[in-house]
């Protein structure tokens, strides 16, 4: 028996119901012209058989704004849970510099499926990882989650703070992927937020530090400060392994990593390599 998707996801409870929207997916190149286009009712999927060009960009359109949905720009990359805050995202294709956080796989080639699909009641109701967006970039007010840092190391993308969201563990080295992070360039008052766009109830956090010893320190202490004024103390140790705090459920738009406190190690280069944060939408 065939079942209409398009259906299922309008007929949700009425606290997650959400007009059916019609999404875009457009490749423009740096003058704006639109290379190539897709669209549909609740999802859209383009196929584009070209290799990207430096100043192309990846539009996503939605008719509507506030839109739970499944993206994936880049089929190196996993489908993810985000929110559409306006009716449109531009995602800068990274070049240069900027590529080389990247895995050297992604926007490569001359082939590229992308994809964006309305949420389901399932998917936006799930306890999940709020914090994650590998398509996260500096220039984003759409597309959340979405990570501020008051310093960069040298303003390098593998030293980012869209590193510390984009999903990728690997902490054995510092640089290149698979080892980007969000490098504080030695400034004792570093702080990284991450805005989620709306507001959402979280219950645990999970920090993953950068473990390039002896190269690198670590923190032994930093505040975890959420939008709502309260403030966590937590406690790290010296470890390669993601290190999981339990917290009281707050409802919160934004939490921010400060007071970072490294150890008396020799090594004055401490680093984020991940950051998540658990929990659910607020209906």
């Amino acid at each position: 028996m065939l079942v209409n998707l398009s259906k299922i996801t309008e007929e949700r409870d009425d606290h997650l119901m959400t007009p059916l929207t019609q999404f875009t997916i457009e490749i423009h190149d740096a003058n704006h012209t639109v290379l190539a286009a897709a669209s549909d009712q609740g999802q859209a999927q383009l196929v584009y058989h070209q290799p990207y060009q430096e100043g192309d960009q990846i539009v996503v359109k939605s008719e509507h704004p506030h839109q739970y949905v499944m993206l994936q720009l880049d089929d190196t990359m996993p489908e993810t849970f985000v929110y559409l805050a306006t009716t449109c995202y531009r995602l800068a294709i990274p070049f240069g510099e900027k590529k080389i956080s990247y895995n050297p796989k992604s926007y490569s080639g001359d082939i590229h499926a992308l994809s964006v699909r309305l949420a389901t009641a399932a998917e936006i109701s799930s306890y999940k990882n709020v914090a994650l967006n590998p398509f996260d970039q500096h220039e984003n007010d759409s597309c959340y989650p979405h990570a501020v840092a008051n310093v960069e190391t040298r303003g390098e993308s593998v030293f980012a703070a869209r590193n510390a969201i984009n999903g990728n563990c690997f902490n054995a080295g510092h640089g290149a992927w698979p080892f980007e992070s969000w490098g504080i360039n030695q400034q004792d008052d570093a702080e990284m937020s991450v805005q989620f766009g709306r507001t959402v109830e979280i219950d645990c956090i999970a920090l993953t530090l950068r473990a390039d010893f002896p190269h690198d320190n670590y923190w032994e202490q930093v505040t975890v400060c959420f939008s709502n004024g309260d403030c966590e103390t937590i406690h790290l140790t010296k470890t390669h392994s993601k290190q999981v705090f339990k917290l009281t459920p707050r409802q919160v738009e934004s939490l921010a990593v400060k007071n970072l406190i490294k150890s008396d190690d020799p090594s004055p280069f401490p680093a984020l390599t991940q950051i998540e944060a658990y929990g659910n939408e607020v209906k």
